[in-house]
């Protein structure tokens, strides 16, 4: 018996781009990126060096990258930067100050639009409040913040006096914030009155004070009036925000910082033990997202780009603020729900601002999937001309509706696979070169030599699974994990020598298409066989019943583990035991009879990151009868989790 995870499913549907997209794109053929591609692979510090190249320095390197500590790396060593510069002095220089750089709606309705000349004045200003009250390169910031365009003002503040920020996603709880804060030993705060998520004001200057309670090293809080809700301010900590910048000039020079100065740690959580702090570092991560966003969205200077996502996450980082302001890009900034107040919001902002690059999560289009076509088809849709999926692998079924519904059947899916630690997007479609199948994330990146690997090391063959894995460094990869060097080495090279594992399991098909079939941690193994989550999980989703769907494994006495699979259903339709028993066919239909869930168990909601990722260790632990246990800060509501153990 192999130890590789089997991969059953096929998708023979082919998209490829219009010959009217390839001709305006930056890359235009497959013989382009399989010529660009290689040549990166062969020589990477060269077409890295080309990449940074494009990013303003005040101080060149003077070597591309240093691998003689591996897996520490040192990329653009002796090169000097700074972030903001790039994502904001530079557009002003260049004529393009008068120029919207964020449209931000609110959530109760309220709209800005800010230039950016005026991102620049105010970004200023709040890095001379920060200086005037003792901040000062090398210090650690958390941030914790609506999605207001004060967040991503106070990322570049950090950035351009040396500050090291840590966000902190604004539904975190005081202890959240806590366990943060101790590990980074920040000693300011950036913070608002409130935020507004779903019609309420989310407490943010409360928790704040909460988490403060028992950790005293905190000197400053910057308190922004957003919701003008009531607080309590501690006179010679707190600051409103209006009041520290009122008299601050607009100048603050922009210093420039060695490469490898750390631009911010962002926490995120393993399955057990504490969040781990993901190091960043500036000129390689700049250069990653930079790059990355101009080929992966195919960036023109009249795109209107839009990203869903929240500041407190990854992909807000790398692609609302860092990795569009690099190339100067218009984007749309929204602060709260999809679904506030209706399910069509995304769509009135899509139609409204004329939205031409639209990027989010498939577990919300699976959510505007089971919401109804009706909220689309208000809305007229026309300037959207490219989709972009991540967070996790979206559903086939759940592409093809992305594709013909919001996309009108024109519009190419960028279905991006990447991570917290990776920094940029690794594997990708490029949108005028690649022909796309639903499902998959294609191809890695120029720059990016990614492979699947067994057990011994050995590069799987196509429609084998195994171990995904980057095997020459990239810029833009984490460089440590916080105070932590031990488990940095630990958890992503202890696997296979001077090669990155990813944590997740994944296949190539006879195109090199790469293919994620779960995190490893999510295989399930039944009979003998290693099976994918995400592909069962596709499965059911290709049913014309379920919007939505998780599957995970119980013990059982003679197969290993039984396969149980927690539906979601779209809107108006009854569950029972004829439907269940027709979704257990139709999975052994769609993979294999040894794919067949043992029990399908119906629910309103799964339990959710609040980044949208469903939490299947919380399910397993469910339907093993065991205690849900370890760590559960990222859980958008604990209401599902007990919901559903009351059913068990």
């Amino acid at each position: 018996m192999s130890n590789n995870i089997e991969s059953l499913q096929k998708e023979d549907r082919v998209f490829s781009p219009s010959p009217d997209f390839s001709s305006r794109a930056h890359i235009k053929s497959m013989d382009d990126y399989e010529e660009l591609h290689a040549k990166s692979i062969a020589d990477p510090e060269a077409f890295w060096a080309e990449q940074a190249a494009e990013l303003s320095w005040q101080k060149s390197w003077h070597s591309v990258l240093d691998w003689n500590d591996a897996p520490f790396a040192k990329w653009f060593d002796g090169g000097k930067i700074n972030a903001a510069e790039n994502c904001l002095d530079r557009h002003v220089a260049d004529g393009r100050g008068d120029e919207v750089a964020i449209y931000w709606v609110g959530e109760p309705g309220d709209t800005r639009n800010i230039t950016f000349s005026e991102l620049l004045s105010e970004t200023c200003r709040f890095a001379n409040a920060m200086i005037a009250r003792g901040v000062k390169s090398g210090d650690r910031v958390l941030i914790y913040m609506p999605m207001v365009p004060e967040a991503a003002i106070a990322m570049l503040a950090c950035a351009r006096i040396g500050a090291v920020h840590s966000v902190v996603f604004g539904g975190f709880s005081a202890t959240s914030i806590k366990d943060r804060l101790e590990d980074s030993e920040a000693t300011t705060i950036i913070t608002a009155d409130g935020g507004w998520r779903r019609g309420n004001v989310v407490p943010l200057k409360a928790n704040v004070d909460e988490a403060l309670e028992n950790y005293d090293a905190v000197e400053n809080v910057f308190v922004l009036k957003r919701c003008e809700n009531e607080i309590k301010m501690t006179e010679g900590r707190d600051a409103w925000w209006h009041d520290a910048t009122a008299d601050m000039s607009d100048f603050c020079p922009a210093e420039g910082f060695d490469a490898e100065h750390p631009l911010f740690i962002l926490y995120t959580s393993g399955s057990t033990g504490k969040p781990k702090g993901i190091l960043h570092t500036t000129g390689g991560y700049l250069t990653g997202t930079a790059t990355t966003f101009k080929y992966v969205f195919d960036h023109q200077k009249d795109d209107i780009y839009w990203c869903t996502a929240d500041v407190g996450w990854i992909t807000g980082h790398s692609y609302i603020v860092y990795g569009p302001m690099a190339n100067g890009a218009a984007q749309v900034m929204y602060e709260g729900a999809p679904n506030q107040p209706d399910w069509d919001r995304f769509w009135q902002i899509v139609a409204e601002y004329k939205v031409t690059i639209f990027y989010t999560a498939p577990t919300a289009i699976r959510a505007f999937i089971k919401a109804g076509d009706h909220h689309v088809d208000k809305h007229d849709l026309s300037s959207l001309r490219l989709l972009g999926t991540v967070g996790e692998p979206i559903n086939p079924e759940a592409w093809m509706w992305y594709h013909e519904k919001i996309g009108a059947g024109r519009c190419p899916i960028v279905d991006t696979w990447w991570q917290t630690e990776t920094g940029a997007i690794m594997i990708t479609p490029l949108p005028g070169a690649t022909p796309l199948k639903p499902g998959t994330a294609t191809r890695p990146f120029l720059g990016i030599d990614a492979a699947i690997l067994d057990e011994t090391g050995e590069e799987c063959g196509p429609n084998e699974g195994g171990k995904l894995v980057i095997r020459k460094p990239w810029p833009s990869m984490l460089r440590t994990i916080y105070k932590d060097p031990e488990r940095f080495k630990e958890t992503y090279w202890n696997e296979y020598e001077g090669i990155y594992l990813a944590g997740d399991g994944a296949r190539t098909d006879d195109d090199s298409y790469f293919w994620i079939v779960g995190r490893l941690d999510d295989v399930l193994n039944v009979s003998g066989h290693r099976l994918g989550t995400a592909e069962v999980e596709s499965a059911l989703v290709s049913h014309e019943a379920v919007a939505e769907a998780a599957a995970v494994g119980r013990p059982h006495d003679i197969k290993g583990q039984a396969v149980v699979a927690f539906v979601t259903l779209k809107e108006g339709i009854d569950h029972g035991d004829e439907l269940a028993l027709e979704l257990r066919q139709h999975v052994g239909a769609e993979i294999g009879a040894i794919a067949k869930p043992d029990d399908i168990r119906f629910t309103q909601t799964l339990p959710k990151t609040r980044s949208g990722k469903i939490m299947r260790r919380l399910l397993k632990e469910i339907v093993s009868g065991g205690e849900v246990k370890g760590d559960t800060t990222t859980l958008e509501d604990f209401n599902v989790v007990a919901s559903l153990q009351k059913e068990d």
